[in-house]
């Protein structure tokens, strides 16, 4: 299993899972952390301007969590059987052995509109 988290600073869980380039990758292995990578996305590669039936460097994990999605990047990351969750948890470590004891802290995503329409 593999659970990727939103980290544009490297540090803390951060928002904006539609803009974030950069995302700590966990391996997980019998409901433990064996592997953490830093995974860096040039900017045409985020959520926000990929298309969403384009292949993506995250299409092979199996949840990513964030501190801030919205409700159409948790349909998008779905249709690839990607389970999208929003937390208020902030650090991406403590956050993945939560999530791996169903304990996790989580919120609804966010219902907003960009007033504005893609083209993906």
């Amino acid at each position: 299993m593999k659970i990727a988290v939103t980290s544009q600073n490297h540090k803390t869980i951060t928002k904006h899972a539609g803009r974030c380039r950069n995302f700590w990758v966990f391996t997980i292995e019998n409901k433990q952390i064996v592997d953490r990578q830093l995974l860096e996305l040039p900017k045409e590669q985020c959520f926000h301007d990929s298309p969403g039936h384009a292949t993506h460097p995250l299409d092979n994990v199996d949840v990513l969590i964030s501190a801030e999605m919205g409700q159409g990047l948790v349909r998008r990351l779905a249709e690839k059987d990607i389970l999208g969750l929003v937390t208020t948890q902030t650090d991406p470590e403590t956050a993945v052995t939560l999530y791996l004891q169903d304990a996790l802290p989580t919120v609804a995503p966010e219902d907003h509109s960009h007033g504005h329409h893609h083209e993906h």
